[in-house]
């Protein structure tokens, strides 16, 4: 199932749409292999827990929908724990999300710097020059040693 045009961009960068109305995310995590990446925005909490166990090693689970209730379901938490740490595995929560807000990290990450001076370098530890390099990127975060913060410098600054 393909809803507006949202799943036509996603597939013109080479992404898979699946929906879970076709079918469960797991068995898409079976047929095609763990997702890299999961844009949760279901509203129904199960597809939450399911993601988490469909994502891949380094994958990101990105949580867009508020579920209301108070719905109860059994999970194998220690097995979901262990993949999570062991995989370096991101799960995040978004709400309207925009240049204000991302403009604030910034100025909190640059604060740090100003308070604690070399953090930042610290924790920033491989670049990867453009987005056109994402392999380079991919292969960084899978193999650096003493990689902290693997990140893409997409402008030079300025």
């Amino acid at each position: 199932r393909k809803p507006y045009l949202n799943s036509d961009l996603i597939e013109a960068i080479g992404a898979r749409y699946e929906s879970t109305a076709d079918a469960p995310i797991l068995d898409g995590a079976r047929k095609y292999g763990p997702f890299d990446l999961i844009f949760e925005a279901t509203g129904y909490s199960p597809v939450v827990f399911e993601s988490m166990q469909a994502l891949a090693k380094n994958g990101v689970l990105v949580l867009s929908s508020v579920t209301g209730g108070d719905r109860k379901l059994e999970v194998p938490a220690d097995k979901i724990n262990l993949e999570f740490v062991l995989g370096n595995k991101v799960m995040v929560g978004t709400v309207n999300a925009n240049r204000e807000y991302f403009e604030t990290g910034v100025r909190d990450m640059a604060q740090a710097e100003a308070e604690y001076a070399g953090w930042l370098e610290r924790l920033l530890t491989h670049p990867v020059k453009g987005l056109e390099n994402y392999r380079e990127l991919f292969d960084k975060l899978t193999t650096a040693r003493g990689a902290i913060k693997v990140f893409c410098e997409v402008a030079d600054l300025a």
